[in-house]
């Protein structure tokens, strides 16, 4: 692996996390396609995205700042889920799948940012 962040498990669980969420939003009503299907891709994929562009070349301050967005997004996917849930999207199954990961993810990124200090 040509790049830090690859090697990172936290990394590796967001793109999981982004191609469940991919998945479960393929079955949202088609009048959501531009509201809380793209809102929900956008705020999952955004968690990797986010953790990659800090890893490469930055400063431990800086890549603090990074997984403080990648924090947020996962944040963000959380409260998308429970729109999902309370307008029937998915079942509570699914919610608390996906719930789960993003949990997880959370636990990862704030643990990462305190190795960081």
């Amino acid at each position: 692996m040509a790049f830090k962040f690859e090697k990172l498990k936290v990394w590796q669980k967001a793109l999981d996390l982004a191609d469940e969420i991919d998945k479960m939003t393929k079955t949202f009503p088609k009048d959501e396609v531009y509201v809380l299907t793209s809102q929900a891709k956008r705020a999952a994929d955004s968690i990797s995205m986010n953790i990659a562009e800090g890893s490469t070349g930055q400063s431990n301050p800086e890549f603090k700042r990074f997984l403080g967005y990648a924090l947020r997004s996962n944040i963000e996917v959380v409260n998308c889920l429970h729109l999902a849930i309370r307008r029937n999207y998915i079942t509570e199954e699914i919610f608390q799948k996906h719930y789960k990961s993003c949990e997880e993810i959370l636990v990862m990124i704030s643990a990462l940012i305190k190795s960081l200090n």
